[in-house]
């Protein structure tokens, strides 16, 4: 059994690389529960999915201590969800900072070097991902989903292997933004 949770702020993509995860695994024939938050995927404010790979499933939500991987997609988010993380598990991490809605509601500044910092002494198995650096040589601003999820096949986290997320994306993405969303996948290296 696998325990994942994906942690964003809306916008970044968190539920779609959470249906590209389930997606691979149940074309490969592992059971697969997930269950997401996304309310306030179009306000900018926080999302996340658990998704849980393997027999023996009788729930979609991941109890505190119990995940195997945590995807952060902003720092600030994946610092939230850091009590989900189970001893010994990983996190893969963007470096980008968004700031979520809660966090500008505070009269206090937002720093997500300050989170990446935190997680570099909290987290024994850290994958960071120079999100602005793969932007930048990817092409485009909207594959940081693919990039992470690229980052965490290649830490060993997800279970999976590149072409069955390959084979998900084809499945799941309109073709026109197929190669792209391939590439962006390609791109990390850990």
């Amino acid at each position: 059994m696998r325990n994942l949770i994906l942690c964003g702020v809306g916008g970044q993509g968190t539920v779609l690389a959470s249906r590209l995860i389930s997606d691979a695994a149940m074309h490969r024939g592992i059971p697969v529960m997930s269950a997401e938050t996304i309310g306030m995927a179009q306000r900018g404010g926080s999302v996340f999915s658990h998704v849980r790979l393997g027999e023996g499933l009788y729930s979609p939500m991941i109890a505190p201590g119990e995940a195997d991987l945590i995807l952060g997609f902003e720092p600030g988010e994946t610092v939230r969800m850091l009590p989900y993380l189970r001893r010994g598990g990983q996190v893969v991490v963007s470096t980008l900072g968004v700031m979520p809605v809660t966090a500008s509601l505070s009269s206090q500044a937002y720093r997500p070097e300050e989170m990446v910092d935190f997680l570099r002494s909290h987290v024994e198995h850290l994958c960071t991902v120079d999100a602005e650096k793969a932007l930048r040589e990817t092409g485009s601003p909207r594959v940081l989903n693919l990039i992470l999820l690229g980052a965490a096949l290649r830490a060993g986290a997800l279970g999976l292997e590149e072409e069955d997320m390959v084979e998900a994306i084809c499945r799941r993405i309109p073709p026109k933004y197929q190669e792209m969303n391939i590439q962006a996948l390609k791109w990390a290296k850990v």
